[in-house]
């Protein structure tokens, strides 16, 4: 695998949040592919594929530290490699699920996490109903053992599946625990301080885009009927 020299790999720590967001999608079907059978790819047919522009795929592709053949392209186990480590699939983190309801149940019974760097090690509920039940491999804890439990175990992930109106106040929790980043599935705006990494997952919003997208393909189809000749 060609390196680039050192000064080149500053851009990964300034990568615009587009780009990072499209990597886990390039690793997975990266993977997939090396399932496949497929040992060398083209950017083009990356693209093609993903249903991406060449030119944006090429681009992301130079934020790595792969260098692609001409004529060939990227051997994809080196890809595959280097995309790990750009986002540092290889070092497990320790995370914790507050909320045992449907949506962190799902997510406790996800097997692919691992793959992506991420450990589910504990569970939380404020439910008296639920403490004490399986999830998985997991024991549902109360919420006056997560404290404990994040210092303990140094955990700096948590993941937020509790409803709208309690998810502020385990936010809060959870910082003063000592978690540095929580990935945020109750439908809201939380505050935290700015040294705090939040991801929020709207799954409201994710629908309403894809009903909006849905509704425009449908008009644009029915003008193109109206404007084809009887």
């Amino acid at each position: 695998m060609k390196i680039r020299k050192h000064q080149d790999l500053e851009s990964e720590f300034d990568m615009p949040q587009p780009a990072l967001r499209r990597m886990p999608v390039y690793y997975g079907y990266l993977k997939q592919r090396q399932e496949q059978g497929v040992t060398v790819i083209s950017s083009s047919t990356i693209a093609e594929d993903l249903n991406l522009h060449p030119v944006q795929v090429r681009k992301d592709m130079a934020l790595t530290r792969v260098v692609g053949k001409p004529r060939t392209g990227f051997n994809v186990s080196e890809l595959i490699n280097e995309l790990a480590r750009l986002l540092d699939y290889n070092n497990l983190k320790n995370a914790v699920v507050v909320g045992a309801g449907h949506l962190g149940v799902a997510l406790i019974n996800y097997k692919g996490f691992q793959g992506y760097g991420l450990n589910l090690m504990a569970a939380f509920d404020h439910d008296p109903a639920k403490v004490g039940t399986n999830v998985g491999k997991l024991v549902v804890s109360p919420m006056s053992d997560l404290s404990q439990v994040v210092k303990d175990n140094k955990i700096q992930i948590a993941v937020i599946t509790v409803p709208q109106e309690q998810a502020q106040a385990v936010c809060d929790q959870l910082v003063a625990a000592g978690i540095r980043a929580i990935w945020n599935f109750a439908p809201i705006h939380l505050h935290a301080p700015e040294s705090i990494l939040i991801q929020n997952e709207n799954i409201a919003a994710s629908l309403s885009v894809l009903s909006k997208r849905l509704q425009d393909k449908e008009l644009q189809e029915g003008l193109r009927e109206k404007a084809q000749p009887s």
